[in-house]
């Protein structure tokens, strides 16, 4: 078999054939870099290994500016009367040779930019396993790990895109030339399945241990490795995979994918991770920060080596979601437009605080006379008093407090030319292995070994506020291992250390270039027993340099910056009030339904200062109800589930309470049917889940789109003259996107014609 081994050639060949767009190999592409270049050094194979994650998505506000949820029953965009990619859905203008969803995603279509990620993927493994090509002395965990890793990295690619499409071509490998695409085909949704879970199956059957630098780990060291998978993410992709396979728009006669197999899969993943450290967040907040923890986890970042937060398994790795911006209320300073504005159906789903249901459905087809729940504590006339915490967490309704003008921003400078080494007889020296000479504005560090930065605080810091150490440097050099940082506290009697940071890669810059890193949390309580002990006048931040012999650095505003709110004010979503609904429809900065989202959103995001949190693309919490929903349908609620991997027996209606005790929600009781268990649980998820692209998915998989996504309604609200409001629902324009044909995106019509050219086959969904 002869294969092209030039890159820019192997490139052109792919768009030829027209299956996917050229791949982006971050290489030269003029011909002069081959394969056996590449795997002949290390940095060039390295780099074509990171390339393969390079088509992992950004989640959030990335589909003209707004959330996947404005394209489902969770909410309706303030753009809906302007000419963009949410009107365009809204009044049904998709086709296969335009979908406003693919077309105007900020990621790029993902029907290309998976399949490319997948050539990446075939090529690099293939590359990397022939010895003719891969010549270098490879180290066998770190090239076992890289293999592993790309190989969930391809399935993970192909569950984005069975998802979307339905069965895809399982194209696993690096086609000679001379291949023949007409013998391709279309995968079963099944076959797509098996073959996703295989490659997480043989990524998970490489040896794995505590503290190895490579390999598909459990725990990455550092937030340097941030992008990197780890075998929870294996496991989470398995366990959403075979859900959507037992699902009833996926699940075919004599398929294996029954439920009792997607409970048995699903329970593995979710042991797996509860066996490996993996757990609910529940870290308590001051209520003047965060409402409670579920909101604080959502504003917070995760840390990568789960030191602090032990339920995320992958998070977006670079784009905020930028509520304050795009999803905003108008009394933000800076906002763009409201954008996805919660829709009143989800706002009836959350429940009372306890435990009652305040909305049992609609006794009319336009949701408009709501069935209430008479067990229920629910006032109609105060809608919003004793709701389930995760609803203030989540929506900003009529009445909610919101911040008015941006943060402030305090400043501590702090200075690097301070002593920087502890001597044992508790006094202080210059820096070992570095000097440190100060020049204008900055200072020039010379190093020749590993060296200590001590800079000193010299006044009080403030308590329980966002805090940051930043400084702006210059490099001579990139380097993989800058430094750790540590909390240290003075007198040196009474020290007391901290690692905040560890491993850092500073890249070379031969600009100014900035660097941060947050330090809230481990100021607020380091020692875990409510007691503050560093942030003091006197107190000392030591910077531990390393790996720097024969390096340069320029630094200079080396400072602890904390951010404070300001004035607080209520959302006014009446009519007339400062965040009211508007009459005029082309007017998007004020919400459509009566309501803004609040998820992701940190108070004190504005221009000068984004907090917003990054959205969660995998976490413990949908492990949990993944199992739940497969261990309902196979057993009933309450029936337990033996574990398979160490963990404990679990039933159904367990996982969901674990997730509800989070939220501080009672239980949910036993004996229910099945049938009221998948009410209960269907509404669970919604809220739970609320604007983290699950819900678009799940009314499909659920083939329960006719139900849901004609329409969305809001609350129109007036202000009496005593101050008591009138609440008036409100149904908004048809959108006819609940059809069967939107149960799957259209494949691109260019991409159908080429292949039914090639193989004579069917390839479109049906209805389109």
């Amino acid at each position: 078999m002869k294969r092209n081994r030039i890159i820019h050639i192997f490139s052109i060949l792919i768009i030829a054939i027209g299956m996917f767009s050229c791949a982006d190999l971050d290489v030269p592409t003029d011909g002069r870099v081959t394969l056996e270049d590449m795997f002949s050094k290390y940095p060039l194979a390295k780099n074509f290994y990171n390339s393969c994650r390079n088509y992992m998505p950004q989640v959030g506000f990335t589909y003209s500016t707004t959330p996947l949820a404005s394209y489902c029953d969770e909410a309706h965009d303030a753009s809906d009367n302007v000419a963009g990619g949410v009107q365009e859905w809204y009044t049904n203008r998709t086709s296969p040779t335009w979908n406003p969803i693919t077309a105007r995603d900020a990621n790029g279509d993902p029907w290309d930019r998976y399949f490319r990620g997948i050539n990446q993927c075939n090529i690099f493994l293939a590359s990397i396993s022939d010895p003719a090509i891969a010549t270098f002395n490879f180290k066998g965990d770190e090239k076992e790990g890289w293999i592993a890793e790309v190989r969930v990295l391809r399935a993970f690619y192909y569950l984005q895109l069975i998802k979307r499409y339905g069965g895809v071509p399982l194209m696993d490998r690096d086609y000679e030339v001379t291949h023949n695409y007409a013998n391709e085909k279309r995968a079963t949704f099944e076959e797509c399945a098996d073959y996703i879970i295989a490659e997480c199956d043989a990524a998970l059957a490489t040896e794995e241990s505590e503290g190895r630098a490579f390999g598909l780990r459990w725990t990455l060291a550092n937030d340097s490795e941030r992008s990197h998978l780890t075998r929870g993410f294996a496991h989470a992709v398995r366990s959403q995979t075979a859900l959507f396979a037992a699902s009833p728009l996926w699940y075919t006669t004599g398929s294996k994918y029954t439920w009792e197999r997607a409970t048995a899969i699903t329970k593995e993943a979710l042991d797996a991770c509860l066996e490996h450290g993996y757990e609910l967040y529940n870290t308590p907040v001051d209520p003047d920060i965060a409402q409670n923890p579920y909101a604080w986890y959502f504003i917070n970042r995760s840390d990568a080596n789960r030191s602090v937060d032990k339920e995320t398994i992958y998070e977006t790795t670079s784009w905020r979601t930028n509520v304050w911006q795009y999803g905003g209320t108008p009394i933000t300073d800076g906002m763009v437009k409201a954008g996805p504005c919660p829709s009143q159906e989800l706002v009836d789903c959350y429940e009372m605080a306890d435990g009652t249901q305040p909305i049992l459905g609609y006794s009319d087809a336009d949701h408009l006379i709501p069935i209430l729940n008479p067990a229920s504590s629910y006032d109609p006339a105060n809608p919003y008093v004793n709701r389930d915490p995760r609803f203030y967490a989540s929506i900003y309704y009529n009445g909610s407090p919101r911040t008015l003008t941006p943060p402030r921003i305090y400043t501590y400078p702090m200075h690097p030319s301070d002593p920087t080494v502890f001597l044992d007889n508790g006094e202080i020296s210059a820096p070992a292995n570095a000097t440190v000479t100060e020049n204008g504005d900055y200072f020039h560090l010379e190093f020749t070994g590993g060296a200590n930065l001590w800079p000193k605080i010299h006044e009080d810091i403030l308590e329980d506020v966002p805090t940051f150490v930043k400084f702006e440097y210059k490099h001579s050099t990139a380097v993989a291992h800058s430094g750790q940082f540590i909390i240290w506290l003075a007198p040196y009697a009474n020290w007391w250390a901290y690692t905040i940071g560890d491993g850092f890669f500073i890249p070379g810059a031969s600009d100014w270039t900035p660097f941060e890193i947050e330090i809230t949390d481990i100021i607020r309580d380091p020692y875990y027993d409510g007691t503050r002990t560093w942030g003091k006048a006197g107190d000392f931040f030591r910077w531990d340099i390393y790996g720097l012999a024969g390096n340069t650095m320029d630094i200079r505003n080396f400072r602890i910056e904390q951010v404070v709110g300001t004035d607080e004010v209520l959302v006014e979503t009446h009519v007339g009030g400062n965040c009211g609904i508007s009459d005029q429809v082309t007017d998007t900065r004020y919400t459509r339904t009566g309501y803004y989202m609040r998820k992701f959103n940190n108070y004190q995001s504005g221009p000068s200062y984004d907090a917003d949190g990054y959205m969660k693309i995998f976490r413990l919490g949908e492990l949990y109800l993944n199992f739940a929903e497969a261990a309902y349908q196979a057993n009933g609620p309450d029936a337990q589930v033996a574990s398979t991997v160490g963990g404990s027996p679990m039933s159904a209606r367990e996982a969901v309470n674990a997730i509800r005790k989070r939220a501080d929600m009672p239980e949910l009781p036993s004996g229910m049917s099945v049938e009221d268990f998948e009410k209960r649980y269907r509404n669970e998820r919604r809220v739970e889940l609320a604007f983290e692209e699950h819900r678009f998915f799940d009314v499909r998989r659920w083939k329960i789109l006719n139900e849901t996504d004609n329409f969305v309604t809001g609350m129109r609200i007036s202000k009496n003259a005593d101050n008591t409001f009138t609440y008036n629902r409100v149904k908004l324009a048809e959108r006819n996107t609940h059809t069967e044909k939107y149960l799957m995106f259209p494949i691109k019509q260019e991409e159908v014609l080429k292949m039914e050219a090639n193989t004579g086959d069917v390839w479109q969904n049906p209805w389109w």
